[in-house]
């Protein structure tokens, strides 16, 4: 098995991906827009992908959070909140913010477990700045640290409930990003004394199964290469620093904060300590560079894989009246 997971091309697999999957064996795989049409069509993807893996409990993910960020949505799915309307309701109601919170990503993960997807990237756990770019801020639960943290643990209590595994996001914060990483790459200043409030929610869940890391620059931790390729930051600050050791995924490769070819990134990414490469964008000649670049998955990172996948418990509740519970917790800001 190699430590990569890959993207799709369609709505089905073409008999290159078939063939190139059949004999590269990634990880796993994600899901995104291109990928999704109807139910029905969703749920014989991915069971062409358990087909083909010949693993019943292979890791499909897709970016469901809410909001801009939903790869399934209307009008063959319901719409769902991001992270700024639970920040919203905790000013009011911390409580009720967090168990709205908690059957939203039960809800959710409902419905992503109907169609075979076990795994959602979220919750973020990204601490919003004044200048966070956008591209981010649009997504978090807010600038204190104890309420990412509580409402962090609430998601991920919630997708477990539907059947779901969550990656906590994005190691060790885009919270301080200025800049979108999708197209360059974000350079911190900020003291180590300040990167506290970063990493506070991310101790708070150390015990998570999955992490996915950010690609951005931290001068005070390491000035010449963003978290994802930083040997520095993933052991010293995301390993030993938070206590973080579930599987580390990174962001995707193909965002213009990094640099290199895709074979590059990958290898960079997996001698830095990361366990798994994310490449999302199914260029065949990419998956190719990677798949030849890179070896085996090592016993470590399977171990922690296996962890992740042990750790997945059997959907469970209804998503209508998941829905209904938290419509009328949000009614209240």
């Amino acid at each position: 098995m190699k430590p990569v997971i890959f993207g799709l091309s369609g709505l089905t697999l073409t008999d290159a991906e078939r063939n190139f999957f059949r004999s590269a064996n990634p990880c796993g795989f994600i899901l995104f827009k291109r990928n999704v049409e109807t139910r029905a069509q969703l749920q014989a993807l991915t069971d062409d992908l358990r087909v083909l893996t010949g693993r019943d409990d292979v890791p499909i993910l897709i970016d469901q959070e809410g909001g801009r960020v939903a790869r399934m949505g209307p009008p063959e799915w319901p719409a769902f909140p991001a992270g700024p309307a639970f920040d919203a309701l905790y000013d009011l109601a911390p409580i009720s913010a967090i168990e709205a919170a908690r059957v939203n990503a039960h809800a959710l993960a409902l419905m992503l477990a109907e169609v075979g997807i076990n795994v959602d990237c979220m919750p973020l756990l990204d601490v919003a700045q004044p200048d966070t770019t956008e591209a981010i801020a649009c997504r978090l639960f807010g600038r204190e640290p104890q309420r990412v943290a509580a409402m962090g643990r609430a998601v991920l209590d919630g997708l477990a409930r539907g059947g779901v595994a969550g990656v906590v996001k994005h190691l060790p914060g885009y919270g301080r990003a200025v800049i979108d990483p999708h197209y360059g790459l974000p350079v911190v200043s900020a003291s180590a004394e300040a990167l506290e409030i970063d990493l506070a929610p991310f101790i708070a869940l150390k015990d998570a199964t999955m992490g996915m890391t950010s690609h951005i620059v931290f001068e005070a931790w390491d000035a010449e290469r963003p978290a994802t390729l930083s040997p520095v930051i993933v052991e010293e600050i995301i390993r030993c620093r938070i206590g973080f050791d579930g599987l580390l995924i990174t962001d995707d490769i193909d965002m213009k904060a990094l640099s290199g070819t895709a074979g590059e990134k990958a290898v960079g990414a997996l001698a830095a300590g990361c366990d798994i490469v994310l490449d999302c964008w199914a260029r065949m000649a990419e998956m190719e560079d990677i798949a030849g670049r890179i070896g085996d998955i090592p016993p470590q990172s399977r171990a922690r894989l296996d962890r992740a996948l042990a750790a997945m418990t059997p959907p469970a509740g209804d998503a209508a009246e998941l829905s209904a519970k938290r419509d009328a917790l949000l009614a209240l800001v």
